[in-house]
């Protein structure tokens, strides 16, 4: 299939994606749009979100701390330009990578702009689905590459395999179940930040709220996975009342 405006159905490429479930934010103010890269993205394993504005997104960017933001160039009101500098000049949304959409304008100007603006990558339609997601693993990979979240707990007598989706202690493996691991990763990517249980519902469980918002699913969760890490791993995820979990960098 191809990005052209419309997308045409077809199987996604789930192989750059190393077993890291990621939240990814859309951006374009055509409905058919934003569903037909809800289809992509969905298909590889990731959580997607949508917005139909500039102002939009980076309001869901800020509440919802997307790893990914997927934008297209030309919008009503402000443009995905805009809303690249914007998110770079946000404290809270400066390191969420962008990749820019354009159809209208193949003009390497227009490219250079914004990568000047600091965006990831540039996409021109119309595009194969293999190649989004090609760019939009490669992107990822830069900013959470395995080897980082290993090196993360390794010293705490931990070890955990992303790609292998393992962790061992002390060379005894620790039997996660899918969630859980999931969880952890989650955890780990955004330590030293608290995380609302919607949160990881949208990013673990893919959770639509409107359907599902019960804080009781992570709790139990966050508990069975205390109970089963050593104590010194244990210890490092934090309860802030009222608002969350975080794991203490």
């Amino acid at each position: 299939m191809s990005y052209n405006g419309r997308v045409t159905p077809g199987k996604a490429d789930t192989s750059g994606q190393e077993g890291i479930r990621y939240k990814i934010l859309t951006v374009d103010d055509d409905a058919e749009c934003l569903s037909m890269l809800r289809v992509c993205l969905s298909r590889a394993g990731h959580t997607v979100l949508a917005a139909r504005s500039a102002r939009e997104a980076l309001l869901a960017a800020v509440d919802s701390g997307p790893d990914l933001v997927i934008s297209d160039v030309q919008m009503a009101g402000d443009d995905g330009f805009e809303l690249s500098r914007r998110l770079k000049a946000g404290p809270a949304t400066a390191r969420i990578p962008i990749i820019l959409l354009s159809g209208a304008s193949k003009d390497v100007r227009d490219q250079l702009e914004g990568f000047g603006l600091g965006v990831d990558d540039y996409l021109i339609k119309p595009f194969e689905p293999a190649l989004l997601l090609a760019k939009v693993h490669a992107v990822l990979r830069r900013y959470a590459v395995a080897e980082e979240l290993r090196d993360v707990v390794k010293s705490r007598g931990v070890e955990l395999d992303v790609q292998a989706r393992t962790v061992s202690c002390s060379g005894s493996p620790v039997a996660l179940s899918r969630k859980e691991f999931d969880l952890l990763i989650t955890l780990i990517r955004k330590r030293g930040h608290v995380l609302s249980p919607s949160f990881l519902l949208e990013s673990v469980w893919s959770q639509d709220l409107a359907e599902y918002n019960d804080p009781r699913t992570v709790k139990v969760h966050i508990s069975s996975l205390r109970k089963k890490l050593p104590p010194a791993v244990a210890r490092r995820i934090m309860t802030v009342p009222g608002s969350g979990y975080r794991f203490d960098a």
